[in-house]
């Protein structure tokens, strides 16, 4: 079963497939090397990148995560505050504190590769993790980072879920594979699609603790969203591309002038705080990517702001009733920007919003679906196109048009009668179909559309 958590996790920018992914493949591969081997005879490690993490990897962080991961850093426990000493000292020293016990040389040139034009065959993300004792093997293992900071190794790749599910001694006690399943245990049983999922959650662990969990979660959004509005200042990377959130907070606050559509603005401040702080290296949640990750925080702000103050059922039927919608992308098709384009980082996480906002604005079950179809209908064949390899242009002003998009898409369902030519199980299997007819300069390298286009920024 894919968790509610697996959709939403506390992590660091500016990338899930690209930073969060690999950390964790990392901090994994390390871990393994202590249990299967002597950590005190490993020497030194290399690390190769393939696909896309070669090709863009240095300019979303990729190396940098990979570092924190062999240091023994997580994402969600990371102190963002001394990452950027940290990984001054490993490069001027040219040495790594393995999981902070083992000292190595980890030279600056040739402990980490990047391919820009090799590629594995099971997904664009790969990298091959290896520690040696001087000249001999101690371990080697290949990662797949398949977007929202999940990770996969080699060997697990083509386990199926139907096998994990045979492994399960508790299964779920309302499976889905599909929308139309989702949608016919709730008039079923009549629950909406967040009682639904917290059902199935409290098969791992409490309702308690669940709830707890995603109270943390909103307000971890939260937090980015101030922090985004407050700190001033250009993004990393060498675009110098200027923070706008700061400026943006101080007009709207200083505005007197009554505009029907300011609600609207008040989104795209939202939006840009937390893409801004993505782009930072600061810690946001992966929603369900980090390149998309502002889009659910702004929706849940403008209903908190501009609809009604969402107390904690709202707030806990709001991420699971969009982590429902998130799980049928992720089952079906990919949240991977260097799989399918940016339709499956932000057209998911706008599908994902739409939905849950007419959830929790009253909708039926079939308004909650239609929503959620109308967000990926109408960003079909979105490219993943970063200028420069770095999460900023267009993916930060993008947030904000999937955010306003998600608002549209939910006031257009609940408007309706729930009925729609398009059903959520199309479009989702037109967005994998685009996806894979998509070109793959198209798809998270650098070397398509504005990434190459743009002449200056």
């Amino acid at each position: 079963m894919i968790s509610v958590f697996d959709m939403y996790k506390v992590g660091i920018g500016p990338s899930s497939s690209h930073t969060v992914g690999p950390m964790r493949a990392a901090y994994d591969f390390m871990q393994q090397v202590k249990a299967e081997s002597d950590l005190a005879s490993v020497t030194h490690v290399e690390v190769e990148l393939f696909g896309s993490l070669g090709q863009t990897g240095k300019g979303h962080g990729t190396g940098k995560a990979v570092i924190l991961g062999l240091a023994g850093e997580l994402p969600e426990s990371v102190d963002t505050s001394k990452i950027d000493d940290f990984l001054a000292q490993v490069d001027k020293e040219q040495k790594l504190t393995l999981l902070g016990e083992q000292n190595i040389k980890f030279p600056r040139q040739g402990a980490i590769v990047f391919h820009r034009r090799k590629s594995m065959p099971k997904h664009a993300n790969a990298m091959e993790l290896r520690a040696y004792a001087g000249d001999k093997l101690l371990l080697k293992d290949l990662y797949y980072s398949i977007g929202g900071g999940f990770i996969v190794r080699d060997a697990d790749f083509d386990e199926t879920l139907e096998e994990a599910i045979e492994q399960s001694s508790k299964p779920a006690p309302y499976p889905f594979d599909s929308a139309a399943d989702l949608l016919r245990q709730c008039e079923e049983h009549k629950i909406s699609i967040g009682e639904l999922m917290l059902a199935n959650e409290k098969v791992v662990r409490s309702e308690a603790d669940v709830r707890k969990g995603l109270m943390h979660i909103w307000q971890t959004m939260q937090d980015c969203i101030d922090k985004g509005i407050q700190t001033e200042g250009t993004l990393p990377g060498g675009l110098k591309v200027r923070r706008r959130a700061p400026d943006l907070y101080k007009r709207l606050s200083e505005e007197t002038v009554q505009d029907p559509m300011g609600a609207m603005d008040w989104v795209n401040l939202y939006a840009l705080a937390v893409n801004e702080e993505n782009a930072a290296g600061g810690r946001i949640v992966t929603a369900p990517t980090n390149g998309a990750a502002g889009i659910i925080p702004a929706v849940m702000k403008y209903a908190d702001t501009f609809i009604r103050k969402l107390d904690e059922d709202a707030v806990i039927d709001f991420l699971l009733t969009s982590a429902a919608i998130g799980i049928l992308y992720k089952k079906n098709a990919s949240i991977s920007g260097a799989e399918v384009g940016c339709q499956g980082e932000v057209g998911v996480a706008c599908s994902m919003a739409a939905g849950a906002l007419a959830e929790v604005m009253g909708g039926t079950v079939s308004q909650v679906e239609c929503a959620a179809e109308i967000g990926m209908e109408h960003n079909l064949g979105l490219t993943c196109d970063p200028v420069g390899g770095l999460v900023q242009v267009p993916c930060i002003e993008r947030n904000a048009m999937g955010s306003v998009k998600a608002i549209n898409a939910a006031r257009l369902a609940l408007r309706g009668s729930g009925d729609h030519k398009v059903s959520l199980d199309k479009v989702i299997k037109t967005m994998w179909d685009t996806g894979n007819d998509m070109k793959t300069k198209y798809k998270e390298t650098a070397r398509g559309g504005l990434a190459v286009n743009i002449t200056e920024c």
